[in-house]
């Protein structure tokens, strides 16, 4: 009488057996898609200025030119743009986590007056263009003395960002209430709950806000072009627009500077992913 029950078990697991053998596919496929450029970054960083303008391209080069890597190293003060880089996407990343994660448990847990309101007002600011506060933000930091120093990419973080907030507060209030009423119990005060308990708990999405922070100022070029002067302060991406003018661009030396970016990304992303998928995961399950 049980041989029916196991046979009709058996198309079901075959039909998800198929749907996740397509799902597999489709995924495959579009990691290869999204592939493609880095392969053709990294073939083109390996060839001879000639071949990198062959059309069709040639992906794996004819003649492997490893002196490129050595030879950008003479073309741009890579180490002097290394630490800017870092200096500056550090104390980003630093000022984005202290001011989102305090303001996101404000808003997810704290009880004050006109608190959805504003809330409401900080996501509206999601909608303005950076380019619409360049300008005002320009003046005040020439009315600051600023201007022509790390502070002014790095500075304006510390004060909270919207998107940071939302995907903090959206994790806090994932968190059960019993916790934070256990610590009134025992006497923690509001920051002290928001230290011992909040804080630990909001790992994952801490993590994916600190990845975010740092891709955004690693990758940031307008503003080093607006608020710096000196080549000595520059970061990455505006290194990258050395190696070219209006008529001429070195592709190759481009290409294998633009590696050499990506290493520090790289490791970043390779060191929290596991955190990254769990807090965008986790991040929306309450609103």
């Amino acid at each position: 009488m049980a041989r029916p029950a196991v046979a009709s078990a058996r198309p079901g697991r075959s039909r998800r057996a198929l749907l996740w053998s397509l799902a597999y596919v489709v995924v495959l496929l579009g990691a290869l898609f999204m592939l493609v450029p880095f392969l053709y970054m990294l073939s083109t960083s390996l060839k001879t200025l000639p071949d990198s303008f062959k059309y069709p391209p040639d992906w794996i080069p004819r003649t492997v030119v490893w002196q490129n890597y050595l030879e950008v190293w003479q073309r741009i003060p890579l180490a002097t743009v290394y630490v800017n880089s870092i200096e500056v996407s550090a104390m980003t990343v630093l000022g984005t986590l202290l001011s989102c994660t305090l303001g996101g448990y404000a808003f997810a847990r704290l009880r004050f007056t006109g608190r959805e309101l504003l809330f409401t007002v900080l996501l509206a600011t999601l909608m303005v263009p950076h380019q619409v506060t360049l300008i005002p933000t320009f003046l005040l930091f020439r009315q600051l003395g600023l201007l022509n120093t790390h502070v002014a990419l790095w500075g304006p973080h510390w004060f909270g960002a919207a998107f940071g907030t939302f995907l903090m507060r959206q994790f806090y209030l994932t968190v059960p209430r019993d916790l934070e009423e256990a610590a009134k119990v025992d006497g923690c005060t509001p920051f002290g709950t928001f230290w011992r308990i909040f804080l630990p708990l909001g790992g994952p999405a801490t993590a994916t806000l600190a990845i975010f922070a740092f891709l955004g100022s690693w990758n940031n070029l307008l503003g080093p072009l607006v608020y710096l002067q000196d080549r000595e302060l520059m970061t990455f991406p505006v290194a990258l627009t050395w190696l070219g003018g209006q008529y001429y661009a070195d592709l190759p030396m481009m290409m294998t500077a633009a590696i050499l970016s990506l290493v520090p990304t790289l490791l970043v992303f390779l060191a929290l992913q596991k955190y990254f998928v769990q807090g965008v995961v986790l991040s929306g399950l309450k609103a």
